[in-house]
Formats: structure tokens, C-alpha cells, sequence
């Protein structure tokens, strides 16, 4: 049974990972593995497929940057004839990204089944571009692969058949298991001259935190105040680090003696920043997640969430965009009793396993 796997984005990246080491071991499933280009950093893709041991990709369609519309028409066109070249039996995507919803499209025009991974997951805005390629492609997804409850719920909300929904657990966490020991031994801490536990990890890249020049200011007020408190690590996007020049914003961030920009990093420096966090300020889905099976408080600077199991399990909180509500909830993190989370069912390091169990079988019901 032949598969095309997507990627196209770093977060993609420790997704495919565990996915193509678990159809490898699977004799019934013969993987291809296509890199979009979506994200196409050629030192940082490298450093992540060498890092997590990921396959050298079939086919990389170099799509580049560009607008949304652009930049799904661009996957669209490119993936459309190496989907009739290798006549898969189905196209497994991951995540929420342009990538995401371009290759589905293509597959389901084609009459090739899509499976989808990270399946369910709802914030229920749809200003966030994000949003509708996950509502886009679980409706026209075969299999959806769920990692936590409120996926369930919320499929079963929008129609989708019970026998399509299989709750498997978190492919990101397969990852983050998998290079815990690996990630220690990194000595990123050391070349940044921070110690374990005296640090603030921030992360920023969505539209409504970093595209505003308010909002921004805002939040780099924020950020003044916290690296007074404590050395503030700061991973930069490559759209905040320009929307902070644009802004006028950059001479405030070189006056600040305790907060390091940086490049973004590799998968194993980064989880090791993570992991020896006292905080974590943010406004990705993926860090809530890791955040949560390291114990590391997280700050999540958006008013939704689409992983809510990290609010009710996990260490996560959401803090909005207001400076005074996000530095209240840093004070508390600060000053109050330690952190504590729970793993959430079936984030055990097995996901892509169960995955790959269920295609076969998917495959074997076919015939």
C-alpha cells in the first residue's frame, strides 16, 4: 500500500518524524515522503531532518514563501502531477498548515483517500488562517487521527462518521519522547549563559501579536518588564524579527540587557530551552504541548486555544494580549507553588504506532 506523506513546515517536521520510522517497520505500508517547501530554510530544514532522523524527502516541490493563495496554489500545481506520477493508494497529511489543506485537495480531486493527523482540533476563530485548513481538511478526510478528546467532540459536532475518528494520542509527543536524552546533552544553556530554571523562553509569530505594530509595542513592553526579572530568550521568527524593524520597535529590544534575540534553533537546542525553562511565553500550539509533558509553565499569548486538554491537564493558561492580564499571570507563575500537569491520555510516545496499525488495517479491509 503505497503512502504519500506531506511536509512543509518545521512543526510538520516532528510530526513526520515518528510517522516515517513507524511505516518503515510496517511491511504493508510503502512510504513516499514529499517536502513541500513551504518552509524552506535550507540550513534549518536540514538541521531538522538530520536532527530527528527523518528520510531524505522523494520529492521536494520547493514551493517557497508567498501569500496564502499563493502559496496554496503553488503546492497545489506542483503536487497535482506527483500524485498521477506515483498513483498512491493515499495521502497522509499533518498539522493545520498551507501545506496541509493543498495536498488534500489535490489527493481527494484525484479519488485518492487523505488521512489526516492531528485531526479535530478546533479554536473556534476563524480569523486564524490555521483554523480553516484544519475545518477544510477533516471534511474531506478518510481517516482522521485524533490526539485528544475535544477532537472527538468536535468531529462528531461537524457529522464525521464515527468510523472514521480514531483517538491515537500526540505524534509530537512520540518526538519529544524519542530525543529527551539527546536534547540534554545539548549545551545551548552554556553558549547563552543562562542556568537551568533562570530563564524565560518567548516564542511570537502569529498574525495578531506580531502584524499589528500596536499589539507588538505592547508586548515588547511586556517583555521589558519581565527581563528585569529574569534573562528573557527570545527565538526569533524570521516575519516577527522584520515586523519589529518595520515597527521602529528594534531600539527598545537592543536596550534591553537581558533578553537575547536569537536565529531560530534545532529541535534538540530548543527542547533543552524548553525543558530547563522557569516560563515559557508563547503563542504556538506545539509548545503547549511540550510545555505540558516537561511541566514547564506556559504562557499562551491568544485568547483561544485548539489544545484544551493542556488547559485542564496540562500547565498551560491563556493570558490574551493585554500587558497587565499577562504580566498578573507571570507574577503568579513567579510567586506561587510549583507547577503541576498530567499526561494527557495516550501521550505515551506510541501514537504513530497506532497510526500505522490502523492504515494497515484500512489497507487490508480494501482488499
Amino acid at each position: 500500500m503505497k503512502v504519500i506523506n506531506i511536509c512543509g513546515a518545521r512543526p510538520n517536521f516532528m510530526k513526520i518524524a515518528p510517522l516515517m520510522r513507524a511505516f518503515a517497520a510496517c511491511e504493508a505500508i510503502d512510504p513516499l515522503l514529499v517536502h513541500t517547501g513551504q518552509h524552506y530554510d535550507e540550513k534549518m530544514s536540514k538541521l531538522f531532518f538530520d536532527q530527528l532522523e527523518i528520510p531524505r524527502p522523494d520529492v521536494n516541490l520547493e514551493v517557497g514563501s508567498g501569500s496564502h493563495a499563493q502559496q496554496t496554489a503553488a503546492i497545489m500545481q506542483r503536487f497535482e502531477p506527483v500524485v498521477m506520477e506515483h498513483r498512491p493508494d493515499a495521502v497522509l497529511v499533518v498539522g493545520d498548515v498551507n501545506s496541509t489543506i493543498a495536498c488534500a485537495l489535490v489527493a481527494s480531486k484525484l479519488g485518492v483517500a487523505v488521512f489526516h493527523v492531528e485531526a479535530g482540533l478546533r479554536s473556534f476563530d476563524r480569523g486564524m488562517p490555521e483554523e480553516i485548513n484544519r475545518v477544510l481538511t477533516d471534511a474531506i478526510s478518510d481517516l482522521l487521527f485524533v490526539s485528544e478528546p475535544s477532537g472527538l467532540e468536535n468531529l462528531a459536532r461537524e457529522g464525521v462518521a464515527e468510523n472514521r475518528m480514531h483517538f491515537v494520542g500526540n505524534v509530537m509527543i512520540d518526538t519529544l519522547q524519542a530525543n529527551r536524552r539527546r536534547a540534554d546533552a545539548s549545551t545551548v544553556l552554556q553558549t547563552l549563559g543562562v542556568a537551568p530554571k533562570g530563564y524565560v523562553v518567548v516564542t511570537l509569530h502569529r498574525p495578531s501579536n506580531v502584524d499589528d505594530p500596536a499589539v507588538l509595542a505592547a508586548i515588547t513592553g511586556v517583555l521589558e518588564a519581565v527581563q528585569a526579572d529574569l534573562p528573557v530568550v527570545f527565538p526569533v521568527h524570521p516575519r516577527t524579527r522584520k515586523n519589529i524593524e518595520t515597527a521602529g520597535l528594534a531600539p527598545r529590544y537592543e536596550a534591553m540587557d537581558r533578553l537575547t534575540l536569537m536565529d531560530p534553533v534545532g529541535y534538540l537546542d530548543f527542547l533543552k530551552l524548553l525543558a530547563d525553562a522557569a516560563v515559557v511565553m508563547t503563542d504556538s500550539g506545539g509548545i503547549q504541548e511540550e510545555t505540558t509533558i516537561l511541566g514547564v509553565p506556559c504562557l499562551t499569548l491568544r485568547e483561544n486555544t485548539e489544545r484544551p486538554v493542556t488547559l485542564t491537564q496540562g500547565t498551560n493558561q491563556l493570558v490574551g494580549m493585554d500587558p497587565e492580564r499577562i504580566l498578573t499571570a507571570y507574577r503568579g507563575v513567579r510567586g506561587g507553588p510549583p507547577t503541576t500537569s498530567h499526561v494527557p491520555d495516550k501521550w505515551d510516545g506510541h501514537a504513530a504506532e497506532r497510526i500505522a496499525a490502523i492504515i494497515e488495517a484500512w489497507g487490508c479491509s480494501r482488499g
